[in-house]
């Protein structure tokens, strides 16, 4: 069974910054040869419209049938504020808490990202999670896209 991904937009723009873009590139050729689904939502679409057409040029390379497109729901707009009324996460930092939101809601496997101060952080994981946990709703793997990858195995 394929690994449905969610990928933030720091992975994408990720792939042309010199810091990160071997970890992104490498994840993104496996959603460009179909051993990943790509999920990606409304939110990062619309993060990407003000984005350097390269950017928007790496989506553009997944095929069609490896993407999967989610909807930002009021369920997942329920649940990230419910992120910042547990103080996970800052009210300023909202749009972060949604991605994970929509991340946890549409069953994602794992959300990658290259955001270390609200997302990819250890106490921040343990509060979504906890969070998720209290509502009912399953945990969430968050990682970098360089933990994620097969490498081969």
């Amino acid at each position: 069974m394929k690994k449905r991904i969610y990928t933030d937009t720091s992975v994408i723009g990720g792939c042309l910054d010199v810091e990160f873009e071997k970890g992104s590139n490498k994840i993104f050729a496996e959603f460009i040869a179909g051993r990943s689904i790509l999920l990606i939502s409304k939110l990062v679409t619309t993060e990407l419209e003000n984005a350097p057409q390269s950017v928007n040029n790496i989506l553009k390379q997944v095929p069609k049938r490896y993407v999967e497109e989610l909807v930002f729901s009021d369920e997942a707009d329920n649940l990230a504020n419910s992120y910042v009324i547990e103080k996970v996460i800052p009210q300023h930092s909202i749009v972060d808490a949604r991605h994970i939101a929509t991340a946890t809601i549409n069953r994602a496997n794992v959300l990658v990202s290259w955001n270390f101060k609200h997302i990819v952080n250890l106490d921040r994981i343990n509060g979504y999670n906890a969070v998720n946990l209290k509502l009912g709703y399953p945990m969430i793997e968050i990682r970098t896209p360089t933990e994620v990858l097969n490498y081969g195995i």
